[in-house]
């Protein structure tokens, strides 16, 4: 694995240079990639081109020492057209695919649109409330404004890449979770009665903002997505 830093100077020769060559020389259709360090989603119109670009880009690869990792690299039908093919083919509904912290799946907005919708991984955002799980407990029994002042900047922060349309609920969760955990906190700390739940909502309300979508739709659909990551042999 190479660090961010390394990947992006070094596959911007390796791969960026050389995508953009195949994009105007080889490509029959439509192509868009996005490419993160080392990990990059392809997108073709024609699944003829996604072969060929899998099997150049394999070679490519090799030239500089490097390969695709087998076990996060799949060539895969995503688009509008996926659901029906997939209809047509009895093979259930398109595959998904996760790329920069999100599941994307193919789906329809309230007028029967195709929409790319995408939604926080997991186990990404499981990982995410173990650690402010782990910051309460040991911000304790600093003042509720300062805990709280600090919950809403990691929130905040948290909305802000994650709160992309068809994700909200996902975010409601989130919150959910979070307002449990501070609960058990100010609970613990309390020498007298507890608070209960509507003792505590203004707090919560206060500190803790509800998410609302803060992204655009996507506008450029695909058919055929290659998923991939280069590592070093």
């Amino acid at each position: 694995m190479a660090s961010p830093l390394l990947a992006n100077v070094y596959l911007h020769y390796v791969f960026d240079l050389w995508a953009e060559k195949w994009r105007e020389k080889v490509a029959h259709g439509d192509m868009i990639i996005v490419r993160y360090a080392d990990d990059l989603v392809a997108g073709f119109q024609h699944q003829a081109d996604a072969e060929r670009f899998l099997r150049d880009f394999q070679e490519r690869l090799a030239k500089f020492g490097l390969e695709i990792h087998p076990e996060k690299t799949r060539l895969i039908a995503f688009g509008r057209f996926a659901a029906s093919d997939c209809r047509k083919r009895g093979k259930g509904k398109p595959e998904t695919f996760a790329f920069l912290g999100f599941t994307h799946y193919c789906g329809t907005n309230s007028k029967g649109h195709f929409v790319v919708w995408r939604r926080t991984l997991v186990k990404r955002m499981r990982a995410k409330l173990h650690a402010i799980k782990q910051e309460l407990r040991r911000k304790m029994h600093e003042p509720v404004a300062d805990l709280g002042a600090w919950l809403k900047r990691v929130v905040d922060g948290y909305y802000r890449y994650h709160a992309v349309p068809g994700n909200l609920a996902v975010l409601g969760r989130f919150r959910e979770r979070l307002c449990r955990y501070w609960r058990h906190v100010l609970r613990r700390r309390s020498q007298r009665r507890k608070p209960d739940w509507e003792q505590l909502r203004p707090i919560f309300d206060r500190w803790i903002p509800r998410p609302r979508t803060l992204h655009p739709y996507p506008d450029k659909r695909f058919d055929v997505r290659i998923q991939g990551r280069s590592r070093m042999r």
